[in-house]
């Protein structure tokens, strides 16, 4: 069969397996620093083990190694398969995988150095953030090359969100990284004070908005109806989700920054938006649980449809939490506390690692020339072990969070302070023992996918190729 006439799902392929290999390496590390909350000394006094430096190694693993894998593989994928053609330039799309996995290895390295910007989900220094826009940049060329291309009039709402996921992005990106190089390892943004402050916090919520929410939406309206065998619910609401969420997340990022230098009615205006918010992505979820209105029984035997649906579950209840943590009076309980991690992980959890879950047991088989996956029954085995394990992170975090922030608040007759900080921190320390378990249980069940994934693609076809499919 000439080349032309087959799918490009050699660099889907090489991102699925690394999506799996990054999910390990990312929540190990999150399961260390969660250990060493509980028992400090884990880090044995060597500096490039310490929390400080592992927590930023944790998020960029599990954000941008292991959600962008899964991200960058899924919308190749998609984007072949509703345009019936090719990927656009397969040598640079090639470079896109290459590429991303140089950053995420430079990444692994320099974190644990201590070489950082110190920004909230934007640490890396100023040379690895140029190579994240040329390979960014050469992912978009790659993207929409092949919608330019496409053999039907008509794009398909999940590449909406995947071509705004990209662009926006790409600018987020750049906009936040403007610095001054100083050497090699040390820059200065161009940026000062409140003005820094809020262009990362523009940048920081909108790599949730964007990075964490609409891309992941493009992977929910492609392999939901897909796995369910049934149409999108309402077209018309996928199309209003679409324009309502892009055109009011961008405008949420204050609301990280209330009660501080930032001018009040900046605030007031992120908080206003984050409420507004509420009503495209419950829009989005209910679009995607309806869709299996007349499927509802499928969930009893597909384990892939139970992750793609409880998916769903925790970006209704993470889309419902967020806009009421931005209330000001609510925040004024929940900010610093693990009331935070707890929303984070029920949205990065529950939301962005089980529908990249879901996503990747209903792909892979089909580029590995493989009918279904290894064993259906592991994939439950993942499914149960994956929830209870977030169930219980996030649930002991609310716990923790909300005594946190009325023991810090309480006040005696006299105006002083009825508790200590060690104090709440002690009150605190059993919770840190579940959200371990939660997080060891989590990891437990990437380790299982590992197994499954490598038992499917020893026994697949080792050049499987899927002929493009001709336009209806």
């Amino acid at each position: 069969m000439e080349k032309s006439q087959t799918y490009n799902d050699v660099v889907v392929r090489q991102f699925a397996i690394m999506t799996v290999v990054w999910g390990i390496v990312g929540m190990l590390v999150g399961v260390i620093i969660a250990a060493q909350l509980l028992w400090p000394a884990l880090n044995f006094d060597i500096p490039w083990l310490t929390y400080s430096r592992l927590r930023p190694l944790h998020t960029n693993a599990v954000i941008f190694a292991f959600g962008g894998s899964a991200l960058i593989g899924a919308s190749y994928y998609v984007v072949q398969r509703t345009c019936h053609v090719r990927l656009f330039l397969d040598r640079l799309a090639a470079f896109t995988f290459w590429g991303w996995q140089l950053v995420i290895v430079l990444a692994a390295v320099t974190l644990p150095l201590g070489y950082t910007q110190g920004k909230e989900y934007a640490e890396l220094i100023w040379p690895i953030d140029i190579l994240i826009a040329v390979v960014w940049i050469a992912y978009a060329v790659v993207y929409f090359g092949t919608l330019f291309t496409r053999r039907v009039s008509h794009i398909y709402v999940a590449n909406w969100f995947f071509a705004a996921f990209i662009l926006t992005i790409a600018i987020l990106h750049i906009v936040n990284s403007l610095a001054i190089p100083v050497t090699l390892g040390l820059s200065y943004p161009i940026y000062a004070g409140v003005v820094d402050a809020m262009v990362q916090w523009w940048y920081g919520h909108n790599a949730v908005g964007f990075f964490l929410t609409a891309g992941f939406l493009g992977m929910m309206y492609y392999f939901v109806p897909k796995q369910a065998g049934r149409p999108v619910y309402s077209y018309r609401l996928s199309v209003v989700h679409f324009w309502s969420l892009i055109a009011i997340y961008m405008w949420a990022g204050p609301h990280h920054l209330h009660y501080t230098t930032l001018p009040d009615w900046a605030q007031s205006l992120g908080m206003v938006f984050s409420l507004i918010l509420l009503a495209p992505s419950w829009g989005g979820m209910i679009n995607g649980m309806m869709t299996l209105s007349g499927a509802w029984h499928k969930l009893r035997t597909d384990p892939i449809l139970k992750f793609l649906i409880v998916s769903l579950s925790f970006y209704g209840m993470s889309t419902f939490e967020g806009p009421m943590m931005s209330i000001k009076t609510v925040n004024a309980l929940s900010h610093y506390t693990d009331w935070t991690i707890g929303h984070v992980h029920s949205g990065a959890l529950g939301w962005v690692a089980m529908v990249s879950i879901g996503t990747m047991y209903a792909l892979i088989p089909k580029v590995f020339g493989r009918e279904s996956m290894y064993s259906i029954k592991w994939i439950d085995l993942h499914f149960w072990i994956s929830t209870i394990g977030v169930v219980l992170y996030i649930a002991a975090m609310w716990i923790a969070g909300v005594m946190q922030g009325l023991m810090w608040r309480a006040v005696n007759a006299d105006g002083t302070l009825t508790y200590t900080f060690m104090e709440s921190l002690k009150a605190t320390y059993p919770y840190y023992a579940v959200r371990l378990l939660g997080g060891i249980l989590f990891l437990s069940g990437m380790v299982i996918m590992a197994f499954n994934v490598y038992m499917t693609v020893r026994s697949g076809e080792k050049n499987a190729v899927q002929p493009v499919v001709e336009p209806a």
